[in-house]
């Protein structure tokens, strides 16, 4: 959906809701562990009695309270310890793809962080393997396809980045499409990360960092031109420069807004002022994603529920939305067409 929103015809929200929740839908920024869910997580923390995380689900809502972005990094690390070993590493993956999978998320490029496992002393070999066993198995029994991304943790600098261009490029797992960078942006200029880039960009991975979501439109810009930025992670202050929003427009550069996780970071300051209208209405293509969804007591289903909200949209404005994400992906063409075409059916078959 490129260009201006329309309002939508005034629905009953339970029916959205419910055509939202069957909808067919691909998801292109959402994080690994990010997206273990407070089960798994209060599993791994019981496994791991010597971390600072609650082992009771219950409090982990009140452990995901943000106080800010820093904050936030701080508590994803903690999180980010709990996965010891390459089962934990299989777990996960598997776990999150059945999340997926009660969504009705067909297709997901999953933002996996090597570094943070392979320095806690799992072997890269191991890390690829429990992956790929998820991956496979997860398309066998659940009808999920998974593909990666691997993304540089930012805030550990250039041995980081070395190491995540190395594993990307030497030991690329068969799911790997994208490189990607996160972590805080302040202090961490993109163009630092440009030789990391290079070296996977040379190998045919797609470049997807995060940009100008906690910084300014600077950012997105160095992100353009320093990392060849095919899609930006984000990118929600692309708002404050309209030359840049021409760009983005003109381009075809697909945004990966995270409602909810925006605003709990503090990114945005309130969901009333989350920028996705205006990002519509300069004709910049956005895509809706969940980011790292139990951690902001949220999910893929209310994201879009959210967004049709802010944008005015109906059963058909969703739909068209949906299909931002399928065409922004790196899936192949032949399974682009077949998840078009099976959202264009469910639209199809909604009663008006």
């Amino acid at each position: 959906m490129n260009g201006p929103h329309q309002p939508a015809p005034e629905a009953p929200l339970s029916d959205l809701t419910a055509f939202i929740a069957r909808l067919p839908k691909a998801e292109l920024h959402v994080h690994h562990v990010g997206s273990a869910s407070p089960r798994i997580v209060a599993e791994l923390a019981a496994r791991h009695p010597d971390t600072s995380v609650p082992k009771d689900p219950e409090l982990l809502a009140e452990y995901f309270t943000f106080r800010d972005f820093a904050h936030f990094i701080e508590v994803y690390i903690s999180v980010v310890d709990l996965i010891r070993d390459a089962e934990d590493i299989r777990l996960l993956t598997y776990e999150v793809a059945r999340d997926m999978a009660a969504q009705h998320i067909r297709y997901a490029e999953l933002t996996l962080t090597p570094y943070s496992s392979v320095i806690r002393d799992i072997p890269a070999p191991a890390y690829m393997e429990a992956i790929e066993d998820a991956r496979v198995a997860a398309e066998r029994d659940l009808g999920v396809v998974l593909r990666w991304c691997f993304d540089i943790p930012g805030e550990l600098g250039l041995p980081a980045a070395e190491e995540t261009a190395r594993l990307a490029t030497e030991l690329p797992p068969d799911g790997l499409v994208s490189f990607g960078l996160g972590g805080p942006e302040k202090g961490w200029p993109r163009g630092l990360f440009k030789p990391a880039f290079d070296r996977a960009i040379a190998t045919g991975l797609h470049s997807v960092p995060h940009a100008g979501e906690s910084t300014g439109p600077q950012t997105v810009w160095d992100a353009l031109t320093e990392l060849r930025a095919e899609r930006i992670g984000h990118g929600n202050n692309a708002v404050h420069d309209p030359a840049l929003l021409a760009h983005l427009a003109e381009r075809g550069i697909p945004l990966e807004i995270c409602p909810t996780s925006e605003v709990a970071t503090r990114s945005v300051s309130s969901m009333a002022e989350h920028p996705l209208p205006q990002l519509v209405d300069a004709g910049v293509t956005v895509t809706i994603n969940s980011d790292d969804p139990p951690m902001f007591g949220t999910d893929l289903n209310t994201e879009y529920a959210i967004a049709a909200r802010l944008l005015g949209l109906g059963a058909a404005g969703v739909a068209a939305l949906a299909k931002n994400a399928v065409t922004a992906s790196f899936l192949d063409p032949a399974g682009k067409a077949a998840l078009a075409a099976e959202i264009d059916a469910h639209l199809a078959a909604w009663p008006a």
